[in-house]
């Protein structure tokens, strides 16, 4: 088997004042990778000499991290809260105030041409999230849910007359609906985008001392970047079955998603009211203004297929499955036109008793990569919750790469691995 050599970066090395730069790569540009890099430069000692590298070929979140819903919220669909939900909100609420301060001075140039143009340009909508009880079972475990929720992002019972308030000509089936009012809609790319900003902004504040560049070049094998970093960080979702060390070694699903982009005629009535929350349902509508929201998703298990680009056909199949599911509960969708659709593999880790958890750890054993020390890392497996899981994961990932620690790391996200070495 051939070994990669990286050289070691242990905690104790971090401290030495004349050291070379230490020198990290991240694979793949979407919400865990930002994640990590931005807590690379940010977790690590300010007089620490660091440089990071972005690899990704297409650019900032030009994989299913830009295409996702951007829908954020810490509950599950019966609206309860989430694995360490908690804690994720609140990372996640910390770095879009970073990233919008960052986009507040100077907004970063597209990285991908028409294609996001096409999905708004806001960055966050906080109008909050209304899901309507469809079934009584639903509305029983959610109500019962809705008495555990944060007092950061409460869940409110409101009934027809309340929710129409919000959302004219809204069907509710039994009469009720939960609110999350602090829930808020998320443009990724965009938010993506001047997070990688706030990057670079924070290595030019290092008067030197840290770096960051984006590299557009597919990485075919982590074993083509042997000796050139202290540790390499794998972030590359559903690809990163396609890396030769890694095929077929983590427990990952492929599930390629359709959402469709939808506008209402200027000369229609009926406008979605500015202030209205987007929708949460067996389709979910997440609004981007009175006459532009997108809807999705579908799900195909077992695609191999991660382009963005979504044929005549497959939008139109994509349709006919989503409008029906759409309008039991929100009619008016049918008076809308489709504008267009974006497709992306997600990653989707296995079920456990804590719901879908995403994978991380230090993967030198699977890889072949000689060394005691942890040098080859993954984070893959956010599935259909990147929004929320990547700010809290991505700093502990960070934290687990710079002291060469994988037990920073929560063991139910690493347990994954007893049976795979």
């Amino acid at each position: 088997m051939t070994t990669a050599v990286f050289q070691p970066s242990s905690s104790a090395s971090l401290s030495l004042p004349n050291r070379p730069p230490l020198r990290y790569a991240v694979l793949g540009a979407g919400f865990a990778g930002i994640s990590v890099a931005w807590h690379l430069l940010k977790d690590s000692p300010k007089e620490l000499r660091l440089s990071v590298d972005v690899y990704d070929e297409v650019g900032i979140g030009g994989g299913a991290s830009g295409v996702s819903g951007g829908l954020l919220h810490p509950y599950s669909p019966k609206g309860k809260l989430l694995w360490h939900g908690a804690e994720c909100w609140r990372e996640c609420l910390e770095l879009l105030n970073v990233a919008e301060t960052a986009a507040s001075s100077s907004y970063p140039a597209t990285e991908n041409g028409n294609s996001s143009e096409s999905f708004g340009n806001f960055m966050v909508r906080r109008r909050g999230i209304l899901r309507p009880a469809t079934n009584a079972k639903t509305l029983d475990l959610m109500s019962d849910n809705a008495r555990n929720c944060l007092a950061s992002c409460v869940v409110e019972t409101i009934d027809k007359d309340g929710a129409r308030n919000l959302v004219p000509n809204l069907y509710l089936p039994l009469n009720c609906a939960f609110y999350f009012p602090g829930a808020m809609n998320v443009n990724p790319q965009r938010y993506l985008q001047a997070l990688f900003l706030a990057c670079q902004n924070s290595a030019r504040a290092s008067l030197g001392r840290k770096n960051i560049t984006l590299v557009k070049k597919s990485i075919s094998d982590v074993l083509e970047l042997e000796g050139e970093y202290d540790a390499v960080v794998i972030c590359l979702g559903s690809k990163v079955d396609f890396l030769p060390g890694l095929t077929g070694k983590l427990p990952l699903r492929t599930c390629r998603g359709v959402i469709t982009h939808m506008q209402l005629h200027e000369s229609a009535r009926g406008s979605y009211p500015d202030d209205g929350p987007s929708i949460l349902s067996d389709a979910w509508l997440a609004v981007h203004g009175p006459r532009n929201l997108h809807m999705g998703s579908t799900w195909e298990w077992q695609s191999r297929n991660y382009s963005s680009d979504v044929p005549a056909e497959e939008a139109l199949r994509a349709l006919d499955e989503l409008l029906p599911k759409a309008s039991a509960v929100y009619p008016d969708i049918e008076k809308w036109e489709f504008a267009g659709a974006r497709a992306g593999l997600r990653a989707m880790p296995p079920v456990t008793s804590l719901g879908s958890l995403p994978l991380l750890g230090c993967v030198n054993q699977l890889i072949g990569a000689a060394g005691e020390s942890c040098k080859l890392w993954v984070f893959s497996g956010l599935g259909s919750r990147g929004l929320l899981y990547h700010a809290w994961l991505g700093k502990l990932m960070a934290k687990a790469v710079l002291s060469c620690k994988e037990e920073l790391i929560p063991s139910e996200l690493t347990s994954w691995k007893k049976n795979r070495l």
